[in-house]
């Protein structure tokens, strides 16, 4: 089973920008996508972005599009978001996802395996 561990969450202002990180414990996710999701409270989780197998193509949900940027590392087994530009409604939990297929889905249901969650809190 693959584990996963985000970090570099936490509290920034308006306008300001954090680096998020995923390493995962085993190689095997060379093949396979890797994707970001948030959720907000009592909301279902949200789609932010995809990339994949080899990190040669990326997409994006429309909220961010334009000011968060996924990339990985498949030396270290690591992907990452880097968000600027943040607003306060792009605070929620974070959460990493191994991806189902080589190629990012935009579902949920597309990703297999799951981070414990990073909180980001942007004040305004």
């Amino acid at each position: 089973q693959v584990q996963l561990v985000e970090s570099g969450g936490g509290l920034v202002q308006a306008g300001g920008s954090l680096r998020l990180s995923c390493a995962a414990s085993e190689r095997t996710v060379y093949h396979n996508a890797m994707g970001w999701f948030r959720q907000f409270p009592g909301k279902e989780r949200d789609f932010v972005a995809g990339i994949d197998y080899v990190g040669a193509s990326s997409n994006y949900g429309d909220s961010v599009k334009g000011r968060f940027t996924i990339s990985r590392d498949n030396a270290k087994n690591t992907v990452y978001l880097q968000m600027n530009s943040l607003k306060p409604e792009d605070t929620a939990v974070y959460y990493c996802a191994v991806g189902r297929f080589a190629y990012a889905a935009a579902t949920a249901l597309d990703y297999a395996y799951w981070g414990q969650g990073t909180q980001v809190t942007v004040s305004s």
